[in-house]
């Protein structure tokens, strides 16, 4: 199975294909990785040692340091000086990353750390090409530095793509990353609109009955699946600075293969309910839900196995791909309001209680349903029927 075309920065997508290398390209994929890593290493130290002694240490100073190493390293002037570069430039975002949080008081568990070494076992790798680093030719990929590939090609390109990245997962699997222009696709008008509240018990509520997504809990049933394989690393793991065996490869392996089936379910039914979902309605008020709290609760296995973030990331890209009207509200107050009225309730709503009544205009509807009903309004896209359909002459509004 190809991984599904990922959104890169705006106005760009990712779309991924698998790899089929040969003997000779997967030692001369080994070997670039080794070279990038020798130059990522060396900004690290460069850049720890520009730190201690109050210097800059900028791209200028990383790519003169380069030019004087593949001067005289022969075995460094081998691989691709494109591929090098980029290493440089990555290595440069990261750092300047990590310095604009810490000169923003960014508080520490959400700064982005300083560019750490790349260590041979731990780190998998990824070679990051630019345009004037590959070109496609008869349906295969050729990299710099004479090296060229076979592409599972899944399906076309829809334009020429203006950088590549090729890496391989914890299984050992080879993919190559395409950037390009992205493209849109529009579908036809409907005149519905629709509210989509985040849950955990239902990953997304709706307005309209037929597009819920109920919790299908694939994590759940692989976790005897997942259990096992831990057993097995456990009883085969190695001592202290041994080297692993092979028995605890191939449970590592499995392992890994085991979460990434699920991985994938759960990106498959989160892109196939967005895909529904954006072709039937021309205007969706989604909750701008952050997850990640939910990770410090006791609901945090059930709603890491729910991928709230990974559903509501793709119901936005299907939604600009396909040219409709998608708005993220503030989720705040969303269980104390009233989707009829707009009265807001005195007191928070416990989670035992799952029937929201307005003391206000009396309205009683399920607590999930009234709060994907709050999302239309505060977005600007009532009036709506009980489904979410526009009224005839209505037209729609700018959010707030």
């Amino acid at each position: 199975m190809t991984p599904p075309p990922t959104r890169g920065n705006e106005g760009r997508s990712r779309y991924t294909y698998r790899l089929r290398p040969s003997s000779t390209a997967l030692s001369a994929l080994s070997g670039e990785w080794d070279r990038c890593r020798w130059v990522w290493n060396e900004c690290v130290a460069r850049s720890k040692k520009a730190y201690a002694d109050d210097e800059s240490c900028g791209p200028a100073r990383l790519d003169r340091m380069l030019t004087g190493a593949r001067a005289v390293t022969p075995w460094l002037a081998r691989g691709s000086s494109v591929l090098q570069q980029q290493v440089i430039r990555d290595f440069g975002k990261a750092r300047a990353r990590a310095l604009k949080d810490v000169r923003g008081r960014v508080p520490a568990r959400r700064r982005a750390g300083m560019p750490q070494y790349k260590k041979k076992r731990a780190s998998l790798p990824t070679l990051n090409y630019t345009r004037r680093g590959f070109r496609l030719k008869g349906r295969r990929l050729h990299l710099a530095g004479g090296i060229v590939l076979s592409v599972v090609w899944s399906r076309e390109l829809p334009a020429d793509p203006t950088s590549v990245r090729v890496y391989r997962d914890a299984i050992g699997h080879w993919y190559a990353s395409f950037v390009v222009p992205e493209t849109f696709q529009p579908l036809p008008g409907t005149g519905a609109m629709l509210g989509v509240d985040w849950g955990v018990k239902e990953i997304a509520t709706t307005t309209s009955d037929a597009h819920d997504l109920s919790h299908p809990a694939y994590g759940s049933k692989a976790r005897q699946k997942l259990a096992r394989y831990d057993r097995m690393m456990a009883r085969r793991k190695p001592r202290r600075g041994s080297a692993p065996s092979k028995g605890y490869r191939a449970a590592r392996t499995l392992r890994a293969k085991a979460h990434r089936k699920v991985a994938r379910q759960r990106l498959d039914a989160g892109r196939k309910w967005a895909k529904q979902v954006v072709r039937d309605h021309d205007a969706i008020a989604v909750e701008d839900f952050r997850p990640k709290f939910l990770a410090r609760t006791t609901m945090a296995r059930k709603a890491a196995d729910a991928a709230i973030g990974a559903t509501k990331k793709a119901l936005i890209e299907m939604g600009r791909k396909h040219g409709r009207d998608v708005r993220l509200v503030n989720p705040a107050h969303t269980t104390m309001d009233c989707g009829r009225c707009g009265a807001r309730a005195k007191h928070a709503l416990p989670l035992s209680e799952r029937t929201y009544t307005c003391t206000a205009c009396g309205a009683t509807s399920p607590r999930d349903k009234n709060s994907a009903r709050v999302m239309l309004v505060r977005a600007g896209l009532d009036p709506a029927g009980i489904e979410g359909v526009r009224p005839p002459g209505a037209r729609l509004q700018e959010a707030v």
